[in-house]
């Protein structure tokens, strides 16, 4: 069985650095209740996301390269609807953006979580939606999708 990390690329019409300052506003596109609370937007900054009852998680931005790269490193995790509800934690959750000709590529990948984690179809179907549907949207009018 193959053990890669889960990952989703996007293309989008704006800049690196619109995308990469969207991405920062994490409240603006990772939705959820309660959702985000605490700064999303410099190094080493900290913020929870949780959206209950099903999953509660805290990232420490551990690289921030303006129109580049951003890097949360999961410190906390607790994913309900799984055995062992810690399986994010120590997990790295990683945007590389690139230009691509008159475009932008967003290659979002969590470090950490494959195949053989109980959580990885419910949680790489959420993030695939998230990055397809709510970033991408969040990235192009930067308001939520719909």
């Amino acid at each position: 069985m193959k053990t890669s990390d889960f990952s989703a690329t996007i293309l989008v019409d704006q800049t690196p650095e619109e995308a990469f300052n969207a991405i920062n506003n994490v409240r603006g596109w990772w939705t959820g209740e309660p959702g985000v609370e605490g700064s999303t937007d410099k190094l080493n900054d900290e913020f929870t996301y949780d959206y209950t009852p099903y999953h509660h998680s805290k990232q420490r931005i551990t690289e921030l390269i303006p129109g580049q790269k951003i890097v949360w490193l999961v410190t906390d995790s607790s994913i309900n609807f799984v055995e062992d509800k810690n399986e994010w934690t120590g997990t790295k959750i990683t945007f590389e953006i690139t230009k691509k000709g008159d475009k932008t590529e967003v290659c979002f990948t969590h470090l950490g979580l494959t195949p053989g984690n109980e959580c990885y179809d419910s949680c790489s179907n959420a993030w695939s939606s998230y990055i397809s549907n709510s970033l991408r949207n969040f990235i192009a009018k930067g308001k939520k999708a719909a």
